[in-house]
């Protein structure tokens, strides 16, 4: 199988995608580390709690490095830093002498004790001041920031509040599968053949609406728990909360093409071709042009933040990151 850009091909060549039997198909590339838990340990590390200036923190797992960059890894939508994909990328990247930080997002279930309301996609500023409570020796090597799905869109919205008024050494960043329109992805959620899905990540996220019970207002609780649809429990819970008129307001403010021209740091932005949640067309959809800082790229095959293929080190998509990130860094040095 091949790998293919949006848009134009980019200044670096990626290793085509080959899929590691039997997960040939993008719904068994989605559901293999649900079927088979097998997460490799990243080793020990440090519990940060990173305030973020109005009594919540996010808690993280800090695993120190060997003075490379510091790679932040964000998890997606009901998921935390216990994720099979997210502790195999920190072990891939601690391998390579990065530190990591397994970042979780306000009221995901590590950071739950110090959150009194959800994260949604466009709540970059809490990314934001969480890199900036982050210890100096975390910070000091430099930033990549890695963000999964929702938390990739999530990346993006800090990546755009970063760009407008930088104080923070990020060097780099990438998302993988990240919702970068998201009323399509909504929908496509919504969709007859997604229905399994679809069931499984509203009950997920009603789970964690009922867990931050006691902070949320009780009509917005309960319209939450009677949400039939994923745009439902958006128009009657994460929107409200987050301050905006709706769903479609917050689909429409909070996808990609407003922040796209303000993000200023090198940033790919990678998804699959058979992604049963994302689709592809989202990102064809997108003038990637007007920011060459920042590009998309379209494997042939990997699912749902799967990219499980034929190697052995880390992921498909670990590795494309990681010759994305050596070819920018390189760039950047030899131009010094």
């Amino acid at each position: 199988m091949t790998t293919r850009s949006a848009v134009s091909p980019p200044s670096w060549t990626p290793e085509p995608f080959r899929p590691r039997f039997p997960w040939l198909t993008g719904d068994l590339q989605t559901v293999r580390d649900t079927l088979r838990r097998d997460p490799p340990d990243p080793g020990p590390f440090a519990r940060l709690w990173l305030e973020l200036g109005d009594g919540d923190a996010l808690a993280a797992a800090w695993h120190a490095g060997r003075g490379r960059e510091t790679v932040v890894l964000v998890h997606g939508l009901t998921g935390c830093e216990d994720g099979v994909h997210i502790r195999r990328s920190a072990a891939f990247w601690r391998a390579r002498g990065h530190g990591v930080v397994r970042l979780n997002l306000r009221g995901s279930r590590p950071s739950l004790p110090r959150s009194r309301r959800p994260y949604h996609a466009g709540a970059g500023a809490d990314i934001v001041a969480a890199l900036r409570a982050l210890p100096e020796a975390v910070r000091a090597p430099g930033l990549v920031l890695i963000g999964v799905s929702l938390g990739g869109t999530q990346v993006l919205d800090a990546l755009a509040r970063e760009g407008e008024t930088p104080s923070l050494p990020i060097v780099a960043a990438a998302t993988i599968c990240a919702p970068v329109l998201l009323a399509p992805v909504s929908a496509r959620m919504m969709a007859p053949r997604n229905a399994l899905y679809h069931a499984w990540i509203l009950r997920r996220m009603k789970a964690e609406a009922r867990a931050l019970g006691a902070h949320v207002p009780p009509a917005l609780l309960a319209g939450a728990l009677a949400a039939r649809t994923v745009r439902d429990f958006d128009e009657r819970y994460v929107a409200p909360l987050a301050g905006f008129a709706g769903a479609e307001d917050y689909y429409t403010r909070c996808s990609l093409p407003p922040r796209l021209p303000r993000i200023t740091v090198p940033t790919l932005c990678l998804t699959a071709e058979d992604d049963p949640w994302i689709p592809a067309d989202t990102y064809r959809a997108i003038d990637w042009d007007v920011n060459p800082q920042v590009r998309p790229l379209v494997a042939s095959g990997g699912g749902h933040v799967g990219f499980h293929d034929r190697g052995r080190d880390g992921s498909w998509a670990d590795r494309a990151i990681c010759a994305f990130l050596s070819h920018h860094l390189d760039a950047e040095r030899t131009a010094a």
